[in-house]
């Protein structure tokens, strides 16, 4: 029997990375000890006190039940407590947080929330596939914007100031960038809000790596005026090793948290409870612990580095995240010929920049989320094939 798919499915394909998994796994059964250096899962655990905390409240015979659907007022009381500390940004606990089951399910239900057929959403090129995916699902149009490195990997705002701008409801932005790694300029969150009033557009930022070997962490919504017309995205994935746990946040005025809401409220029931309270404990952890992770993974940096200095790839050092984004060499056609050549050459994956839009096609992504042994042995490999 057929069962057709909904149409609005058509041109969403699945995700890279559940593909490239699929072959790597295969790979492995045939033997090949497959070195994965393209995905951002952190390998490093969640601190002691967080586990414990998860622990002891999963022990207890009460906390099994379904959950509020705003969470608990323990964890938005501390995820505006860090926002406050970290940032320097006020939010109201009650009004301005809204618990996600992870940030990218944020990033549907904000397309969800607001998008309909015809109305038209801006997404970075090279930027977060499910950017795009989100908006088409939602019945949206995705309309990309190109970002250059000449620029800085920022929007070109006077060029888009000059194209129709009248059905678009939403702009993706994230900074640091992902994959660049790129900080966001001085100058580029003011000019930002003043285009979005300008155009009356919903800033949506995606905020989840900006602890990650970056001294300066920053939010958007620190800037005045932004309440206005920016949401943003955070996650405890990155910043507190909890990729799997599945906790994020939105952060905005009360009129968009209560907007989002509507739709949320539909899909799921909250998270479990243990859960929000460890994740609690995680956004009450000071300096020290940001400081910890920031050493290991600029240990790993440099082996990177050398390991992109070996295949002749060019990169900027002052990247920020867990990724290093290197533009490739003029032997190999794209990222797609890079990445395929050191797989099947080297049994090492490295991530093509292509799969984060045509402006990524001459560039590869490194993930730091490997032990240091792993990316001795890596570069160990790439230098057999290439000797």
């Amino acid at each position: 029997m057929k069962i057709s798919t909904a149409s609005r499915l058509n041109g969403i394909g699945e995700y890279y990375f559940s593909q490239k998994l699929r072959e790597i796994d295969t790979l492995n059964k045939e033997g090949k000890a497959i070195i994965n250096l393209g995905i951002g899962s952190p390998d490093l655990p969640p601190h002691p006190e967080v586990i414990k905390t998860l622990q002891e409240e999963a022990a207890k015979p009460n906390v099994h039940a379904y959950q509020n659907y705003k969470g608990s007022p323990v964890l938005r009381k501390a995820m505006a407590d860090w926002y406050g500390t970290w940032y320097g940004v006020t939010l109201n606990s009650d009004t301005n947080i809204l618990p996600l089951i992870g940030s990218k399910e944020g990033i549907m239900h904000i397309c969800m929330t607001y998008l309909d057929a015809g109305d038209q959403a801006l997404i970075p090129n090279p930027g977060y596939p499910t950017y795009s995916s989100a908006v088409k699902l939602a019945g949206g149009e995705a309309v990309s914007y190109e970002l250059a490195e000449a620029l800085n990997w920022e929007p070109d705002l006077d060029a888009l100031e000059k194209t129709d701008l009248s059905k678009v409801k939403l702009m993706w932005v994230n900074y640091p960038h992902m994959p660049t790694g790129q900080l966001p300029s001085a100058k580029f969150y003011t000019r930002l809000i003043a285009f979005a009033k300008k155009h009356s557009i919903l800033i949506c930022h995606d905020n989840p790596y900006s602890f990650i070997l970056n001294k300066t962490p920053s939010s958007l919504l620190a800037i005045p005026g932004a309440m206005d017309v920016v949401v943003e995205l955070n996650s405890l994935s990155k910043s507190q090793n909890m990729a799997g746990w599945r906790v994020g946040m939105l952060a905005g005025a009360k009129e968009r948290i209560d907007e989002v809401i509507r739709f949320k409220s539909n899909m799921d029931s909250g998270m479990f409870l243990p859960v929000q309270l460890a994740a609690a404990k995680a956004l009450q952890l000071g300096a020290d612990w940001y400081a910890s992770v920031n050493e290991v993974y600029s240990r790993r940096r440099l082996l990177v580095f050398e390991l992109l200095d070996l295949l002749k790839a060019t990169y900027n050092k002052g990247q920020a995240g867990m990724f290093v984004w290197a533009k490739i060499p003029a032997e190999y056609k794209d990222g797609f010929a890079m990445s395929d050549a050191i797989l099947y050459g080297a049994n090492v994956f490295i991530t093509p920049g292509g799969i984060f839009g045509s402006a990524g096609n001459g560039f590869i992504r490194v993930s730091l989320c490997s032990p240091e042994e792993k990316l001795r042995e890596a570069k160990q490999r790439i230098e057999e094939v290439r000797s």
